[in-house]
């Protein structure tokens, strides 16, 4: 059992030291992020506010 987890434990730092997976995770984490703001109700709240600023000033 101890051999398993350590051979998943070094797999999985060699794929988190990659560069390419990082920009992955990046990519994926930035992605997220956006879809959870649009979600959440509180910010939500704050962007259409700040929406509705914006075009009052036109």
């Amino acid at each position: 059992m101890l051999d398993t987890m350590l051979q998943a434990f070094v797999t999985l730092n060699g794929v988190a030291t990659s560069p390419f997976v990082l920009l992955v995770v990046a990519f994926a984490g930035a992605y997220l992020g956006m879809r959870v703001v649009e979600i959440v109700p509180f910010t939500r709240r704050i962007i259409e506010r700040r929406e509705a600023r914006f075009a009052n000033r036109d």
